[in-house]
């Protein structure tokens, strides 16, 4: 199983292209850097993990911006969007911007997506909170047609046009993995049908519980089970949890980095490199 970090880059937090290479020092497989375009200020939807919301949200730094400053001082790191919200997004630029630091990394980006909770954000780029999936899946589409064709083409409900040129072409073929972000049954459906991973935010037990019907999902739809990764959101750095995690056949287990100075974050690294060390 591989050990992974996750934060939101902000002006206050450690200089991220720094992080980056603090985490591929101490042998860390991958780094995942959240995404919100901006936060409306009528607050609406309430924070899915209840309370207020912490200052980082609004503050998150671009996602492809920040890992491309990663990518020039770093060889070894996965770099991944934990989760890109594809929804508030162009798809052509996107699909660009992936294929751009793709390339620009030698094939280390992971592509993390999501359907996100924040309905006034997304009013905001003018996405409708009960069309966001439907949106999604048309999106992924689109962008994979982009990837993989000379000339692309595609004509949906959200998303239309004509045949397009667009270069560069990722290194990693078809694309760069694409990782669902959500919850069950949902997310891993989604998963199924269009991904590559499926990723459960704060929940490895769970997660961990429903292997066997995520197992089953995929058998179902025609699937091999081994092609969905599965990686465990803000997975707590306990070496017991994460030895039943890897018996259990999850892909990844990610530690969350707070968006604090170095001084505060580097004794962290250790502290996560430790118990990476004690799993073996």
């Amino acid at each position: 199983m591989d050990i992974g970090l996750c934060t939101f880059p902000t002006d206050a937090s450690m200089r991220f292209p720094d992080l980056a290479v603090a985490a591929e020092e101490r042998g860390f497989e991958s780094i995942w850097v959240a995404e919100h375009s901006h936060i409306p200020a009528s607050r609406r939807t309430p924070f899915p993990a209840g309370g207020e919301l912490p200052r980082m949200y609004y503050g998150a730094m671009d996602p492809f911006v920040t890992l491309a400053s990663a990518a020039s001082v770093t060889r070894t790191l996965k770099l991944a969007t934990g989760v890109c919200l594809l929804i508030q997004r162009d798809p052509i630029q996107t699909a660009k911007q992936v294929a751009s630091l793709d390339q620009l990394s030698q094939g280390r980006f992971l592509f993390g997506i999501g359907g996100g909770w924040n309905a006034e954000e997304m009013e905001n780029h003018g996405t409708r909170f009960d069309k966001r999936f439907r949106i999604l899946r048309e999106r992924v589409e689109a962008m994979k047609a982009i990837w993989s064709e000379e000339q692309a083409a595609y004509h949906g409900e959200f998303v239309d046009f004509d045949p397009i040129f667009a270069w560069p072409k990722p290194v990693q073929k078809p694309h760069p993995p694409i990782h669902v972000g959500g919850a069950f049954p949902g997310a891993v459906k989604r998963a199924i049908r269009y991904g590559d991973g499926w990723i459960p935010v704060g929940d490895p037990q769970g997660a961990l519980a429903r292997m066997p019907a995520l197992r089953k999902m995929a058998e179902e739809a025609g699937r091999d089970p081994a092609s969905i990764e599965v990686s465990i959101y803000y997975c707590p750095p306990d070496r017991d949890l994460l030895a039943r995690l890897r018996d259990g056949g999850i892909a990844r287990a990610i530690f969350a980095v707070p968006s604090e100075p170095r001084e505060k974050v580097l004794p962290i690294l250790d502290q996560y490199r430790k118990a990476m060390q004690q799993l073996g």
